[in-house]
Order: structure tokens, then C-alpha cells, then sequence
């Protein structure tokens, strides 16, 4: 222990001559009733001496004194070794970007402790920052103040959502070297390597003796772009795009020793969570990945990914209109399974890493939604399909074609555009009656195709020109090895120009396009192979594909050289708010690859319709540890020192206090004799009330004082807590729109604890629970005398019919036999489907349907007329998972997304377990009441 003022010590050398001084009590007064004044002659004074104070009181005064002389003294108990004092006046630096985020406020207490050691020294410090701030002004060191302005400047700092610079910050420590400064650095990592780490070391080397502070256990990871699925295998092997490839993510972590497991939360845009997916971290590992199998429909309404485990921009990963799988549908033809010559086989590897992909006919994949429906050569000879396929491109979809020998087979006056057949031939005779015309093409095409060495033939392959600035493909870059060497001609016209998109360097089209009714017929004029050229080689099949997917959305695609002005960003908490000052546009075709900076922060740029998401995560390489600079300690080594100087000094004041009461009481007799042991054993009862008072409390169980609901602890912690938080936010939904009033939920074990106290209880089923003779008898108790037992599968079991009619609902493997186990000896009557005439379903709101989380599921109760129990159904029994979206977190969020129907299905499940709570609170009233007609007219007899 050391004492900043040790002089104030000497003062104990008093507590000898203070302890004699207070060895005396003052007298206590005494009362004289006076007569007639004469009567006071016969008075005479008596000498009186004053009392000596007992031991136990002088020990006290010397005590309070003792405390106070201590505490003024400033006494001080480190909690470094002493070999960490400051030879100087300290500069502090500190990593401040995005890998600082977790364990922040220990940073910030580390620094704290070097400022109290330096004020107490008498140095004054500095401070430099490593991180570009929010105006993008490169770090640059402080001016020198004293320790306590400092911390003021210390305590309010917030890391940056981008990262260091230490490049630039070894420049300013240049400067300060230059300017002559010299001293002890402490430098506060992130731990992360980055670069110009050489040049950082060297000039921090440079300055002084340097202490690296760092957190060795902080969790540090990136979520990146998922890895291309096993569409885009080098092996060849393809995925046929019949099979949803699910919710993909993938992340950059800092290789740990020990393995790890972590989350990531797909999240909507109102903050449900609609997938959580499971990442396995092996020890040493610096990458990994996980996936989720979640149904297209859902996966689109993702807006962002985030890592529980690590706080911050680099734990979220925003989505944008890039990132959504549109549905789009291949017609089947012949030969669609040929590697290398089949039609489709180039279709699906440009399409499937981003496009969900469903082949099929033409009648099958217009039965479900679609964005865009291609076709190759010949998939739409029969004119039945034509015309199913024009009556959806008329409802506002896009028909993407590809051209081929089979549709140069049609004749000229077969073709879109084209005059009738003439009905005789030359000799008069009747000609064969002509194909069926083909109205789904964008122009009027000429008879036969150009090729190479055929009568309509160019000398050389031809180039592509490059696209006008008004077709979806302008700004993708041309590839110059890319040919054409046998194409589909359209017939000219004076309206050719304005439908073609993509042409030839001779000038003649290459894709052409024309709407029809609210959508769009897309042609190319070249196959979907390479037979007539190497597009579907190239990149750039890739990216037009894409662009006319992402057309068919709605999602306009801004030229590569558009300028993207910042929308929304993301702070230190990962919260989405106004752009800093310092940030800038960006180029459309620099996202996926620019690294956010200050100057191009994490978030949203760009208009709504073409709106783009730059993440921490997109241009970021593998995470590397930083290598040790000077001598490293962990952050937990440089706590603050303790300095119980304050506490002392009111411990003291309180003993004097205490000392004052004590006299009088000793002046007025109180403490002695009887009395005074009555005082004592009062002052002792008052202390020891409050414990006495508080296990008193406990012994009364919380539920027999208020009205609450109970669930079923099932020994799964996640269970039980989305069970606690769904029946706390049923609870204060019921007393916000009923006249009920009900506390917090209790977790309660059936068998241990008393369950009279509860009209309702919640019971999950989870795949492990098994029978128990215990449980089971607690339970039948518990529904004879009135409780109501509502039992949620929180899913549907593969097993059961519902799964074949179910789309949204979650799989819950093994809960149909696990529901079985669980009722195994519990008296459960017969069952049937609950409906809107049962009296649940109007015990307080008026409902046709009952879902959870999910919806359509059947719910099942008593069957009615059944004279047990007052006609009131001791179970309730579904698999609709209403905890979930009943649930409310400490935030006050519903962090579980209801499906399909969104909030107004969760609205509609929160009247369920209102009308579920007052029925277990008032059984059949409301049935009563449909008997009062009846007795009415009895009485009226």
C-alpha cells in the first residue's frame, strides 16, 4: 500500500493523548426540586468528578479517528507490480476500429489505470488514436494535458466501424519522434494484424519503452460473401436447381487454440429472426462456415445476418437485392441433362449461385410464383404452351428465349411479325396448312440464320458492340475474346433499334426485347450453348443473365461507373443511422470489392430501387494475430488500483456518530442495568429484522400472491427461455387489454413444486422428453381440480400427415413420439379439432383461426359434452409454436418472425392465448350464456 499524503500519518501519534482526553464522561446532570429559597441555606455544594468512559466506547472514538487519519492520508493499493511505474510522461495509443469493439470497456478501464498512475506520478500524457475519425481525418497525435482532462476525453471515446490505419499512424509517431517527444508508450490492441505493422512497431520503438495491453480471449470475426454453392463446383458436377440450397453463411475468425461453436441470426428488416444457423469453428481454423435449410420464400425476406458472438459492423452482414434467390424456371427440352451440348447445362451454372432454379414443364413451373421463365430452343413448340406462357408474361412476367435450328425452322410467315402463308401453291394445289404462329418473340425474324460459310455469312466471327446506355447490360464489361459466329436475324425495320439491347460490331441484334401486356419477351439470337458462340463461355452470360433476373424484380442496375451516394450506415453497435460526415459515393461496380473505410463506411448506398449493401466483410482476407510489440500483458493485468481512502473517511464519520448516540445514552442512564439490555437486544432485533423479514417472504411462494402463468421447465435452456419470454409477453398483452392481472411467468418442475397456484400451464415438446410416472400423476392432479395444460410441439414432425401440407412451418424431428412419451399416463379425454363454435374460440375475441409462430396447424381440445371438469378442456394440444411469437426479449422486441402472414399473425396468436388465459381463468361461462334465450322463456312461463 503507498499513500499520496503520508505526512497525515504522524497524526496517529496523537491517538495516545486522544485516548486519555476521552477517557472522561461528563456527569450526567442531576435534577433538585428547589422550595422556598431559604430552604437553600441548608444546601451544600459536593465536589463531583466525572465518570470514566468504558473501554469498548474509548476503543470506538480511537477507531473513528484512526479510520479518518488513514483515509485522509490517500492511501492507495496497487494492483501492478511496481516495476510498471512511469518513467515519464506516457503516450498512450490505441486501436480503435472495428476489432476493438469487443471488450471496449475494458479498454477503456486499462486506460484508465495508466492515467490515475500518471496523475499521481505528476505526468501528464497524451493520446493517438489509430483509426481515421468519423470526418476521415487521419490519426494524428493529441496535445499533452493532464491526466484528469484526459480521461474526461478517455471515457466518452467510441470505436470506429471501419478499420486502422496504422500506416498513417506510424507517420504521426514520426512526427512526434521529430518534434523531440520521448517517453513510456502504452499501446491498447486489437489484437489484429494488419498492415504497415512494421513500420507501426518501428516508430512506437522509436518514442520509448512500449507496453502492449491486449485481450487474448476477445472473440474476434468477420462475416464474409457465402462461397459459390455446389452449382459452381470445379468438378463439373451440377446441382439441377430442384433442391433449395438453403440460408448460407460463412465468416473470418481470429484462429483460436480451442474450438468453438457460434450463431449467426438471419433477421428481417423489423428485427425478427426468421433462421438461426449453427457454425462450427475447429481449433486453428481461420474460416468456416454453416448452413440452414429455409425455404426461398423466407430467404428473400432476409435483410441481414448477425453474429451473436461478435458485437459490432464486422458481426452483421446487410443484404441488398443482389443477395435475394429469385425463382426463376427452366423449360425442359430433350437432352436438358447432356453435360457440355445440353441446352441448360451453361443456363444452370450461371444461374444457380444466384438464382433459385426449378425445371420442370411448362404447366408445373407456372403453378408457383416465378420471376423469370426461360426457354431454349424448342421447349415451346406446342402452342398450348405458348399460350399459357403469354398469359402469365401478360401478368407481368419475363420470358427469356434462346434461338436455335428449331425455331429457324418455322417458316417466314410463321414467325411473330410475319404475313399469312399464301393458301395455294404455284401449281394451284392446296398447300400443307402452316405451324401455328408464334407470337412470343420480341421482332419479326428472317427465314434461316447467318453462318459462317452459309449464304447470309460474314468473313470473321463478329465482336459484340458495346451496350447502349439505355439496355439493362450497359456498363458489364465485354470480354474480347468473345465471338459470335452463327446467329438468328431479325427483319429490319424502323423500330429495330429501340428493341435491341445488345448487338453485333456489324450492327445486328444480339438480344432484342418487346413487352407484352405487364411483362416482357427477352430473345437472344444465338443458342444457349456454345454451338453458335462462346457467350455461354464467358462472365458475361453470367452478368446478363443476372441483370435481366434482377429486372424481372423490379431492382434497377446503375451503371458500373454511377456513382452510389451513402443512404444509411452502421455505428460501433452495428445500428444503421445517418452517413458521418466524411463519407463519400461509390462506385456501383467498386461494391463486393472495396474495403470499408471512413471515407466508405459499412452500410446502404444508393437510390430504393437500386439500392446496395457494403459490409466490413466483403473485401476483408483472412484474420491474422498481430505479432507482440515491446512487452505484452493482458488487459485484466492493468485494473485500476484500489484507493479506499474515501471509504475510510465515512467509515470514521459513521463511528463518531455512532459515538454521539452512544454518550447521550450513557449520560442518561440508558445503556445500563435491564434497560440498557433492552436497548441492545432492540438494536439488534432492528438488524437482523430485514433478513428475518425476507425469509419470512420467501417461505410464500410469489404465484399464491399474484395471478401468474407457469411452463414446464424442460431442462433445455433455450426452450425454457423463449417459454419464459412467450408467456411474459402473453401476460402483458392480457393485462394491457383485459381487466386480468398477471405477474411474471414461473418455470416450474410438475412433481416438485406446487402447481394449485396456476391456472395455465406452457409445455414444449422437446425430441428428448420420456414418460415419468412422477410428472404424470403431478399433472393429472393439477387438470383435476381445474388447471388447463396447453401442450406445444413448436413444429411439425416429418412423421406426421401435416408435414406433406405444411411449406412454413419448422421441422421438429422425433416430437410426435416424443408426445406420446410425455402423456404417457396423463388421463387426457377424448380429442377433437378445435373450431370457431368452441367456446376458446369466443371466449374473448371472436377467432377462425388459432396459429403460432406458424399457421394452419390443427389445435386440439376436449371433446365437447364431456361432464369432466365442468365441460372445460384440460388440455389444449398443437404444434403451432406460440411461444415463439408470443415472446417479447428484455428489449421489448419480438424477436421471432411469425410466418407466413407477419405481424398481424402474431396479432391473431397473441388473441389466442388471450381467449387460452381466460378460459382457464372463468371455464365455461360463455357457454352459459348461450342458454339465456332458453331460460328467458322459461321464466316468462
Amino acid at each position: 500500500m503507498i499513500f499520496q499524503a503520508p505526512w497525515l500519518l504522524a497524526a496517529l501519534a496523537v491517538l495516545p493523548a486522544v485516548w486519555l482526553l476521552l477517557r472522561a464522561l461528563p456527569p450526567a446532570p442531576r435534577r433538585q426540586v428547589f422550595p422556598a429559597i431559604m430552604l437553600l441555606r441548608g444546601l451544600h455544594a459536593k465536589a463531583t468528578e466525572a465518570a470514566t468512559a468504558p473501554p469498548w466506547l474509548l476503543l470506538l472514538r480511537c477507531a473513528a479517528l484512526g479510520l479518518m487519519i488513514v483515509g485522509l492520508a490517500g492511501p492507495v493499493v496497487p494492483r501492478q507490480a511496481a516495476d510498471d511505474a512511469l518513467p515519464g510522461d506516457p503516450l498512450l495509443v490505441v486501436d480503435d476500429g472495428w476489432a476493438a469493439v469487443p471488450g471496449w470497456p475494458r479498454r477503456l478501464a486499462a486506460l484508465d489505470a495508466v492515467l490515475d498512475r500518471a496523475a499521481r506520478a505528476g505526468r501528464r500524457a497524451r493520446l493517438l488514436t489509430t483509426a481515421p475519425g468519423p470526418d476521415g481525418v487521419a490519426p494524428e497525435a493529441g496535445a499533452v494535458m493532464s491526466p484528469g482532462l484526459l480521461r474526461g476525453m478517455v471515457d466518452t471515446m467510441r470505436p470506429m466501424p471501419w478499420g486502422t490505419d496504422r500506416a498513417e499512424a506510424a507517420r504521426a509517431l514520426r512526427r512526434l519522434a521529430a518534434g523531440g517527444w520521448r517517453g513510456p508508450v502504452v499501446y491498447v490492441t486489437d489484437g489484429l494484424a494488419g498492415p504497415g505493422d512494421a513500420a507501426f512497431a518501428a516508430a512506437l520503438a522509436a518514442i520509448g519503452p512500449v507496453r502492449t495491453l491486449r485481450a487474448p480471449e476477445a472473440t474476434i470475426a468477420a462475416l464474409i460473401p457465402p462461397p459459390q454453392n455446389e452449382a459452381s463446383r470445379n468438378d463439373g458436377s451440377q446441382n439441377d436447381g430442384s433442391q433449395n440450397d438453403g440460408l448460407r453463411v460463412a465468416l473470418d475468425v481470429l484462429p483460436q487454440p480451442q474450438p468453438r461453436q457460434w450463431t449467426v441470426r438471419a433477421e428481417t428488416a423489423d428485427g425478427g429472426v426468421l433462421a438461426l444457423v449453427p457454425v462450427a469453428v475447429p481449433a486453428g481454423a481461420d474460416r468456416a462456415a454453416g448452413r440452414a435449410a429455409i425455404p426461398v420464400e423466407l430467404r428473400n425476406r432476409i435483410d441481414r445476418l448477425v453474429l451473436q458472438e461478435m458485437p459490432g459492423p464486422a458481426g452483421v452482414r446487410l443484404l441488398d437485392e443482389g443477395d435475394r434467390r429469385r425463382p426463376v424456371g427452366l423449360i425442359g427440352v430433350a437432352e436438358t441433362d447432356t453435360p457440355l451440348v445440353g441446352p441448360l447445362f451453361y443456363l444452370r451454372r450461371a444461374l444457380a449461385p444466384t438464382a433459385e432454379l426449378r425445371e420442370g414443364s411448362v404447366a408445373g413451373l407456372l403453378a408457383r410464383p416465378l420471376s423469370v421463365l426461360i426457354a431454349p430452343d424448342g421447349a415451346l413448340d406446342s402452342p398450348a404452351a405458348r399460350q399459357a406462357v403469354a398469359g402469365w408474361v401478360r401478368r407481368g412476367g419475363m420470358l427469356v428465349r434462346f434461338a436455335g435450328p428449331l425455331l429457324n425452322a418455322v417458316p417466314d410467315g410463321a414467325l411473330a411479325g410475319a404475313p399469312d402463308a399464301a393458301p395455294d401453291d404455284a401449281d394451284g394445289e392446296t398447300a400443307a396448312a402452316p405451324p401455328p404462329r408464334d407470337d412470343l418473340l420480341p421482332v419479326p425474324l428472317m427465314e434461316g440464320e447467318r453462318q459462317l460459310g452459309g449464304a447470309m455469312s460474314w468473313g470473321k466471327p463478329e465482336h459484340l458492340a458495346p451496350f447502349p446506355d439505355e439496355s439493362p447490360f450497359h456498363g458489364l464489361a465485354i470480354p474480347a475474346d468473345v465471338t459470335v459466329s452463327r446467329q438468328v436475324l431479325a427483319r429490319p425495320g424502323p423500330e429495330l433499334a429501340d428493341h435491341s439491347w445488345a448487338r453485333l460490331a456489324d450492327g445486328t441484334p444480339l438480344v432484342t426485347h418487346a413487352a407484352l401486356g405487364a411483362g416482357e419477351i427477352v430473345l437472344f439470337h444465338v443458342t444457349s450453348t456454345a454451338d453458335w458462340s462462346d457467350l455461354p463461355l464467358s462472365g458475361l452470360f453470367v452478368g446478363m443473365l443476372r441483370r435481366l433476373t434482377e429486372r424481372a424484380a423490379g431492382v434497377e442496375t446503375p451503371a458500373g461507373h454511377a456513382m452510389l451516394a451513402p443512404y444509411m450506415t452502421l455505428d460501433d453497435a452495428a445500428v444503421l443511422g445517418p452517413p458521418p460526415p466524411g463519407a463519400r459515393a461509390l462506385a456501383a461496380d467498386a461494391f463486393g470489392r472495396a474495403a470499408a473505410s471512413a471515407a466508405h463506411p459499412p452500410g446502404l448506398y444508393g437510390p430504393r430501387a437500386a439500392r446496395r449493401a457494403l459490409n466490413l466483410g466483403d473485401a476483408a482476407g483472412p484474420l491474422a494475430a498481430q505479432a507482440a510489440i515491446g512487452r505484452t500483458m493482458s488487459l485484466s493485468g492493468a485494473a485500476r488500483d484500489i484507493v479506499p481512502g474515501p471509504d475510510l473517511v465515512a467509515a470514521g464519520l459513521l463511528l463518531l456518530v455512532a459515538d454521539a448516540l452512544l454518550t447521550l445514552l450513557l449520560r442518561a442512564g440508558r445503556l445500563g442495568g435491564k434497560r440498557g439490555r433492552a436497548v441492545l437486544g432492540l438494536a439488534v432485533l432492528l438488524a437482523g429484522g430485514p433478513a428475518a423479514s425476507a425469509r419470512a417472504a420467501e417461505a410464500v411462494p410469489g404465484a399464491a400472491l399474484e395471478t401468474r402463468l407457469g411452463y414446464v421447465l424442460t431442462g433445455h435452456a433455450d426452450v425454457d427461455n423463449v417459454s419464459r419470454e412467450g408467456l411474459q409477453g402473453l401476460s402483458d398483452y392480457a393485462n394491457a387489454r383485459t381487466s386480468a392481472v398477471l405477474g411474471h411467468p414461473d418455470g416450474v418442475v410438475p412433481g416438485r413444486d406446487d402447481l394449485s397456484y396456476y391456472p395455465m400451464l406452457y409445455w414444449p415438446v422437446t425430441a428428448d422428453a420420456k414418460a415419468d410416472p412422477a410428472r404424470s400423476a403431478a399433472l393429472n392432479a393439477y387438470m383435476r381440480h381445474g388447471g388447463i395444460l396447453l401442450i406445444d410441439g413448436q413444429g411439425v414432425d416429418p412423421a406426421s400427415p401435416e408435414a406433406a401440407h405444411d411449406d412454413f412451418a419448422a421441422p421438429a424431428p422425433g416430437s410426435l413420439a416424443a408426445l406420446r412419451r410425455m402423456t404417457e399416463g396423463l388421463d387426457v379425454p377424448p380429442l377433437t379439432r378445435l373450431t370457431d363454435r368452441h367456446v376458446l374460440a369466443h371466449t374473448f375475441y371472436l377467432l377462425h383461426d388459432f396459429p403460432g409462430r406458424y399457421d394452419g396447424l390443427p389445435v386440439w381440445v376436449a371433446r365437447e359434452g364431456d361432464s369432466s371438469n365442468d365441460g372445460v378442456s384440460p388440455v389444449i394440444i398443437g404444434a403451432s409454436d406460440w411461444a415463439h411469437a408470443w415472446a417479447v426479449d428484455a428489449q421489448g422486441d419480438t424477436p421471432y418472425a411469425t410466418m407466413p402472414a407477419g405481424d398481424a399473425q402474431r396479432v391473431t396468436a397473441y388473441r389466442f392465448g388471450v381467449n387460452a388465459v381466460l378460459y382457464a381463468l372463468t371455464g365455461n361461462y360463455k357457454a352459459d350464456q348461450v342458454h339465456v334465450p332458453a331460460l328467458l322463456r322459461r321464466l316468462g312461463e
